[in-house]
Order: C-alpha cells, then sequence, then structure tokens
C-alpha cells in the first residue's frame, strides 16, 4: 500500500511539509509506503475548461507538473493534499493542481481514501480546508478524518512541532488512514469489491 502526500505550498519544507512528514512518519510505522510530491514552488497554471483531457485522459498543458502528479495516482492507494492558508483559503498551486487533476482524472481517485490538511499562523483553516474536501466529497473518496480538524498552526517549522494539538491530529490522520487502507485490502481479499 502506498499513499502520495501532495504539498501545496511554495515552501518545499516549511510548515505544511512539517504536517505532512508527521503523518507520513505513522504511515511508514503501520508499513505504508509514502512519498511527498513538493507542486507549489514551479507556477501552475488554471484550468481553461478546454476539455481535451477527456479524451487525452491527461491534460493537454504538459509544462508543469500536473501530468506528473496524475500519471503517480495511478500507483498509490490513498492520497494526502497539504495546503497553506493564503487569504483564508487553499493556496493557488494546490487549487490549480487539483481543479486540472479532478477534472482530467476524476475516476482515477474514486474509492481510495483521501485527506487533506492545512497549515496557518492564526486562522483561515477552516475554510481552506472545506475548499479542499470538496474536492475528495467531489469524485467518491472515502475522506478519512482525524480527532479535530486537519490543520496546525504555526509562523515556521519549529511552532508548527510546538503545536502538540496539530502534531497529534496529524498523527491520528495517519493512524487513520492507515486503518481505513487495511480495511479496504481486507475487503478486496474477501472478495468485496
Amino acid at each position: 500500500m502506498k499513499v502520495l502526500l501532495i504539498n501545496g505550498s511554495p515552501r518545499p519544507k516549511g510548515c505544511t511539509y512539517t504536517a505532512l512528514s508527521e503523518i507520513a512518519k505513522v504511515l511508514e510505522m503501520e508499513r505504508i509506503e509514502t512519498e511527498i510530491f513538493q507542486v507549489g514552488s514551479k507556477p501552475i497554471r488554471g484550468c481553461t475548461a478546454c476539455k481535451s483531457c477527456t479524451t487525452l485522459d491527461r491534460c493537454i498543458f504538459d509544462d508543469d507538473p500536473v501530468n506528473i502528479a496524475l500519471e503517480k495516482v495511478k500507483d498509490f492507494d490513498g492520497f494526502v493534499f497539504g495546503s497553506p492558508v493564503h487569504y483564508g483559503g487553499a493556496s493557488g498551486h494546490i487549487k490549480s493542481l487539483l481543479d486540472r487533476m479532478f477534472y482530467a482524472s476524476r475516476d482515477s481517485f474514486a474509492n481510495k481514501p483521501g485527506t487533506a490538511i492545512v497549515s496557518c499562523r492564526r486562522a483561515g483553516a477552516t475554510a481552506a480546508l472545506d475548499q479542499l474536501n470538496k474536492y475528495l466529497t467531489g469524485c467518491g473518496m472515502p475522506v478519512v478524518s482525524s480527532q479535530y480538524w486537519n490543520m496546525v498552526h504555526g509562523n515556521t517549522p519549529d511552532e508548527v512541532r510546538e503545536d502538540l494539538e496539530g502534531m497529534q491530529t496529524m498523527r491520528t490522520l495517519g493512524r487513520n488512514m492507515a486503518w481505513l487502507l487495511k480495511c479496504i485490502q481486507a475487503g478486496k481479499e474477501a472478495g468485496i469489491r
């Protein structure tokens, strides 16, 4: 089993990465492979609604990480989408990426567990989290939850690590993702489609 954690922050080793890394540690302890895929440090164009992807099963634009991410989706069983909070919403990078990925290949995500996490200094986290969760529910992904809303607070990675409740929420989220993936695998082995 494998989980792809997508970092939609422009800072490759920043606050969002710190939260994703905590989830990855727990998944790896549960013997689930992980990969953190950085997308937020290069420009990602928005969807132009050209609909070329409906016949190509990929985005027609090949100059950013969208098609690379779409290729990865096929090899992963679960997903964590991470974003910093920008003006009360998800980052433009993750929004552009998910708009195009989910439009081009929504069936690739169906029935695969997913979750979203956000990091912020102080406020806007619930709105950003709600924005990201809509991608998951819009294509039939079982949404993995934690013990509280999937967010961490801090202005630096060190401050995020000091957010004890937020980091505990990330660890619980990792355990819940592992549990659901193992349940799905057990169901498949028992002949449940």
